[in-house]
C-alpha cells in the first residue's frame, strides 16, 4: 500500500510524546490541528496554526511521515513524496489524543 511513497517503511507508530504542540506548549501559543511525527512521536501543530511546528520539525530532523491527530481523521502525509494517505496505511493505530 505504498501509492508511490517510499518512506513507509520508516513509520514506526509511535506514541505521541506530548499532548499538544511540542513548542506551543513551550511557548505558551495556541495551534489550529495537530500532526503526528510517524517516526519519533513528536507532536507539531499544522500549517494553518501560525507556528506550522510539524514542517518545521520535517525539515530540521528530514522525518518524512506525518499522520493527523484530529478525532475521527485517519490520514497521513509524506513530506519528501509529497503524497496523502487516507486511510493512514495498515498497521496503524489511531493516536489521537481525545
Amino acid at each position: 500500500m505504498g501509492n508511490g511513497c517510499s518512506h513507509l517503511n520508516q513509520v514506526a507508530f509511535p506514541a505521541p510524546k506530548t499532548k499538544g504542540c511540542e513548542e506551543c506548549l513551550k511557548m505558551g501559543d495556541l495551534w489550529v490541528h495537530l500532526r503526528l511525527c510517524e517516526i519519533c512521536g513528536h507532536v507539531g501543530c499544522c500549517d494553518s496554526s501560525k507556528n506550522r511546528h510539524a514542517t518545521k520539525h520535517f525539515h530540521k530532523t528530514k522525518h518524512p511521515i506525518m499522520r493527523s491527530l484530529e478525532p475521527g481523521e485517519d490520514w497521513g502525509w509524506c513530506y519528501v513524496d509529497e503524497i496523502m494517505f487516507e486511510p493512514f496505511p495498515a498497521g496503524a493505530k489511531s493516536n489521537s489524543l481525545a
